[in-house]
């Protein structure tokens, strides 16, 4: 699947990288980075919702931010390794539902297509992503595509 593991690239840079804090968050909120998903990649605040988990971690996708994806991974189901594709490059998000995922509660799942390309080709990865809260931040545990 593009964008999960694979062979670990030379050319990947040693930090991920960020965007200007007033730059638009490449999760598609149209929020500012720095007043979105910044504070939760440089692990300033934490996630209050399911949604504001995935769009974190669509945006550390974007980034090359595997210190991010691996530490919002539900300890359950979070793998021992994580090597970002090089050749895929993503180009905008679209959430399309949530169920539960707020503040008070303790699972969630959000439904949405992440486009990209890869390989010079475009293409959209539809998954329905299931979350849970515990000890106050929410993991994302795993993810499904959904039935045509």
């Amino acid at each position: 699947m593009p964008g999960l593991p694979s062979e670990p690239s030379a050319e990947r840079p040693a930090a991920p990288r960020r965007p200007r804090a007033s730059s638009t968050c490449p999760c598609g909120s149209g929020r500012g980075f720095g007043a979105c998903c910044g504070p939760y990649l440089d692990a300033e605040r934490t996630a209050p919702t399911a949604e504001a988990l995935m769009r974190s971690r669509y945006t550390a996708f974007a980034l090359d931010d595997t210190a991010h994806l691996l530490a919002t991974w539900h300890p359950t189901t979070r793998p021992a390794r994580l090597d970002l594709d090089a050749d895929v490059r993503w180009t905008g998000l679209e959430v399309l539902a949530t169920e539960a995922g707020t503040a008070d509660d303790v699972r969630g799942v959000v439904e949405f297509r992440a486009h990209h390309v890869h390989a010079g080709r475009a293409d959209v990865l539809h998954e329905r992503s299931r979350f849970r809260r515990q000890d106050g931040r929410w993991f994302y545990v795993r993810g499904r595509t959904p039935a045509p």
